[in-house]
């Protein structure tokens, strides 16, 4: 890392915006390192890859869930909001992880699920119990039609209806997940006290910020309404295959409700004395821009969300990008996108996209030029493709329920390749880890790689230490992302640094007008083009450049 690099990466340690133009580091926690031989990654092991984290020179990680839960969603469903799941490892464990990456310079952010719990929590078992007990109105609950039918047409993202019937109440409860995880009614208020002390025991405790699972989903319509159908051309959810029904409806009234801003007000008041971050997920197909907006509109809200625009199965073509910033312009001017191309949910983007070596180059040196802050998943660092996992190793009850038409998600949730020798590619001691390891994968590990000058994990290195050098690049406004062909191109500006960026994301060579102007080259280090003499920018296939104005 260069001067300038370091300067600029301790500048945003020390910045209360420092999620503004952050890069955060996904860790899966299962997948990760596994430092017991019981073939399921910890958080001891996490603390032992911290220093491989920091010299990606990434400014945070977010943590998958690793609370106390009996996994029938790994994780996703939580029993003990407050502790850690033994899998994981102790309370102890998370301090140590806690300081070890504040040590590296690395924030912490941690994945909280507040929408749902397990229907192992504590406050499940009581709530379904009767109608008078202290917790009865703690989860969504409705009676029948009278011809025992649920209450309207809600459905499960995970398949089928969204109610599940309770012979113990003898009522119907909300799960837009499994049935094994029941909704939390926030129109109950001592429901969104208890989740708030949650975020207060974690804030106190050190974290940095939240990656807020389905932010969108906390709040459902009092009036249990039906949603309304979905016309078939509208049907592009990233979150629900075309197999699954749920792509079939509006999600009117199911999730989106006005009332949760004031519930992310609230938690926004929890976070402030501790400078913390939140970035939530929007999972919405159509509405999802428009929502980050409202979530992330001024300075009582939250400060980040992503939406799902770029983990669409097709890699967004130069106007696909323009269309997609001009519709942040439009609705989140004021608010803040944190963009990401894989995660623990989708298939892999070098496989989704089908994109050559030359290309994950230039798209993530395209992220990280963008306006927002920048998400990375474990591995894609590599250049990780999805790993092809036999149905009889299916984890996911996704991938089970829909396979074969759908496979799930446990094949962008194989361990991290650490090693090329290693039969578990330095992940596990175990004989059977969780997941099988992927032998393709094997091939690029991170072992393999930093052995290698050219290899992809470098390129990444030099792309973030960029934005770091360049905070017009990190926090800067731009003038609007535009395409001309294969070419998009913008200029990002802060307190005086103007930089002109441009990307050919296509197999031809393209010619573009260059600004007008004295500028300088400083993408060499990620391959960006020289500054030209004339008038025209040319750029081949697959070529970046990027220039400050002198």
């Amino acid at each position: 890392m260069t001067k300038m690099e370091s300067l600029g990466k301790n500048a945003m340690a020390k910045d209360k915006d420092w999620w503004r133009g952050a890069v955060i580091y996904q860790i899966y926690p299962r997948s990760y390192q596994d430092s017991d031989g019981d073939g399921v990654g910890d958080l001891a092991g996490i603390v032992q890859r911290i220093p491989y984290i920091a010299s990606l020179g990434v400014d945070a990680i977010w943590i998958s869930p690793f609370f106390t839960s009996p996994m029938k969603d790994f994780g996703y469903d939580v029993s003990d909001y407050c502790d850690v799941d033994p899998m994981f490892g102790t309370v102890g464990d998370f301090d140590t992880l806690m300081a070890t990456a504040h040590e590296h310079g690395l924030k912490v952010m941690i994945d909280l699920v507040l929408s749902h719990t397990s229907d192992q929590h504590a406050w499940f078992q009581q709530s379904r119990k009767s109608h008078d007990n202290d917790k009865a109105d703690w989860y969504v609950w409705a009676d029948a039609k009278d011809d025992g039918t649920p209450p309207n047409n809600w459905l499960s993202i995970f398949g089928g209806s969204a109610w599940q019937w309770s012979g113990e109440r003898e009522q119907y409860y909300l799960h837009n997940f499994l049935s094994s995880q029941p909704d939390l009614n926030f129109h109950t208020p001592s429901v969104q006290d208890a989740l708030l002390d949650v975020a207060r025991f974690w804030l106190q405790r050190g974290v940095d910020g939240f990656r807020l699972d389905t932010i969108n989903f906390y709040i459902h319509d009092k009036q249990l309404r039906s949603n309304p159908p979905l016309p078939k051309d509208q049907r592009n959810s990233t979150i629900a295959p075309s197999v699954n029904p749920y792509n079939h409806q509006v999600h009117l009234y199911s999730k989106n409700q006005p009332e949760n801003l004031d519930f992310l007000r609230k938690l926004r008041a929890v976070m402030e004395p501790f400078n913390a971050a939140a970035v939530g997920e929007v999972g919405d197909a159509q509405r999802g821009i428009e929502i980050m907006g409202e979530y992330t509109a001024g300075d009582d809200l939250m400060q980040m969300c992503y939406a799902f625009e770029f983990l669409t199965s097709e890699r967004p073509s130069a106007s696909e990008i323009a269309r997609v910033m001009a519709r942040v312009d439009e609705h989140a001017a004021d608010g803040w996108a944190c963009w990401a191309f894989s995660n623990h949910d989708v298939i892999r983007h070098a496989t989704r996209w089908d994109t050559t070596p030359e290309g994950l180059r230039v798209m993530t040196t395209l992220m990280m030029c963008l306006r927002g802050s920048a998400c990375i998943y474990q591995g894609e660092e590599l250049g990780l493709r999805e790993a092809d996992v036999a149905y009889e190793d299916l984890q996911d009850p996704y991938g089970i329920e829909f396979w074969p038409e759908f496979k799930g998600r446990d094949g962008c949730r194989t361990p991290m390749v650490w090693e090329s020798s290693n039969a578990n590619a330095g992940f596990s001691a175990a004989t059977k880890p969780w997941l099988p390891v992927s032998h393709a994968q094997t091939q690029m590990s991170v072992a393999a790689q930093e052995d290698d000058k050219d290899a992809l994990i470098h390129h990444y290195r030099r792309a973030i230490a960029l934005r770091h050098a360049h905070r017009a690049l990190a926090k800067g406004d731009h003038d609007g992302v535009k395409a001309s062909g294969d070419v998009v191109y913008f200029k990002r500006t802060h307190e005086g640094e103007v930089i002109f960026c441009a990307f050919n994301l296509g197999d031809s060579t393209a010619t573009i007008s260059r600004p007008a102007g004295d500028w300088e080259n400083i993408a060499a280090s990620v391959g960006g083009v020289d500054v030209p003499k004339g008038d025209q920018l040319t750029l081949g296939p697959w070529q970046a450049f990027i220039a400050k104005r002198a």
